[in-house]
């Protein structure tokens, strides 16, 4: 289903220039143009456009959350688990204004301003903030990917995903064997060797934590069990399985 600019802005509440600009930035581009030039929006547009309101609610300029969003190792359900325990603290804040407000109503004269103190909010915001620049801002090797990868041509492009594609059919025909095989576990290093390669330089510690996306994001699970049911998982095992030794 795709959303003209005005239905987006309606839905959102974020105005029609606000979204020119962001597309411009190239922050949120529309996934199609129509042929008569209006800029379409599907779903995925729409939640990416939820997380870049989450992080401006973070404070984060436009240039970071850029960074962060196209970040590789970006995790989008770990970003909402912070935004889910934010909101909560705001709906508690909130909960005790309103209750200040129907005590001075009924005419009560308790007087209380420890509702009104956003400290632990603003606390919480700083934390999240730091964490998410941490893990998904321009990281060295974030830097690295950029570099690598700006001046691949389209048969490049076309031979990487290749090369991808064929260590991960590998994976899904050697299902029935123990992650922990040597025939498993050399291909993860294969795996790992590719990424580094041809993006970064995947460390361990960057490899556990693509291990843990493969099964916890469903974009990158649904792409890799394309190769079969239940490869994503696999590949997690076998990598947990070599980062631990």
């Amino acid at each position: 289903m795709f959303r003209k600019i005005n239905e987006v802005a309606k839905l959102t509440g974020i105005t029609v220039r606000t979204l020119h600009y962001y597309d411009e930035i190239g922050l949120l581009r529309p996934s199609s143009i129509s042929t008569t030039g209006y800029r379409l929006y599907d779903n995925n547009d729409i939640k990416k456009l939820q997380q870049i309101l989450f992080f401006r609610e973070l404070n984060f300029s436009l240039k970071e959350i850029k960074e962060i969003i196209k970040n590789p190792n970006y995790n989008k359900t770990d970003a909402l688990k912070n935004q889910k325990q934010l909101l909560l603290l705001k709906r508690k804040r909130l909960d005790g204004i309103i209750e200040l407000v129907e005590n001075a109503i009924k005419g009560e004269n308790y007087m209380s301003f420890k509702e009104f103190d956003t400290t632990e909010i603003e606390k919480l915001k700083k934390e999240y903030a730091e964490e998410s620049k941490e893990r998904w801002g321009k990281t060295k090797a974030y830097s690295e990917y950029e570099k690598k990868s700006k001046n691949y041509d389209e048969k490049q492009w076309e031979n990487i995903n290749l090369k991808a594609e064929e260590i991960l059919k590998l994976f899904a025909n050697n299902m029935d064997k123990n992650p922990n095989s040597n025939k498993i576990q050399s291909l993860v290093k294969n795996w790992q060797d590719y990424i580094t390669e041809n993006f970064y330089n995947c460390t361990k510690d960057i490899l556990a934590s693509l291990g843990s996306m493969y099964v916890n994001d469903k974009r990158f699970k649904n792409n890799i069990d394309k190769n079969g049911k239940g490869t994503a998982e696999f590949i997690s095992k076998a990598i947990e399985i070599y980062c631990s030794k």
